[in-house]
């Protein structure tokens, strides 16, 4: 198809085949006009680029397989771009404040207890303290549930002697 002839050939076809490949491509997918245009259009550049390796007869078939593909990447990079517009703004450091002095030393000082109390409670407190539930922390150490509990009770209660004495 050489030249203003071939030329021709795509412009009849395209009155053809046009509305019967929006057609097939609505009826296959769920996605917006939008993608079943850009779609299309992809499909029927890629079949003056490559003309000459489409089969006469073949040709709806060969541009309805090369628009689903196309449309299939525009929804997945939609997706994409949907996914990465509903992430959070980042924090910056304007935005951190730091914590009053007396906050500060407030929490030293507990620090300061917790580093009082034997090496596995210690852990125990420190895990809890950061949200771990109990299964969780028995989990992490492998110790049992029971003694996870039992660890943390006793923490607790030397804790509270700590500061009674302090």
């Amino acid at each position: 198809m050489p030249g203003e002839a071939g030329d021709q050939l795509v412009s009849a076809l395209y009155r053809e085949l046009q509305p019967q490949l929006v057609r097939i491509l609505a009826g296959n997918l769920q996605a917006p006009e939008w993608v079943i245009d850009d779609a299309c259009q992809t499909a029927w550049g890629l079949m003056i680029e490559h003309r000459d390796a489409v089969i006469p007869g073949g040709e709806l078939g060969w541009l309805a397989t090369t628009a689903t593909r196309a449309a299939l990447r525009l929804l997945r990079r939609d997706r994409l771009a949907q996914r990465y517009e509903a992430l959070p703004a980042p924090v910056t450091l304007a935005a951190f404040r730091a914590p009053a002095p007396e906050h500060q030393l407030e929490v030293r000082e507990r620090l300061a207890e917790i580093r009082r109390l034997p090496v596995r409670q210690q852990r125990l407190v420190m895990l809890h303290g950061f949200g771990y539930e109990y299964d969780e922390i028995a989990a992490v150490t492998g110790e049992t549930r029971r003694t996870v509990a039992r660890q943390l009770t006793r923490a607790r209660q030397r804790l509270l002697r700590l500061v009674d004495e302090g």
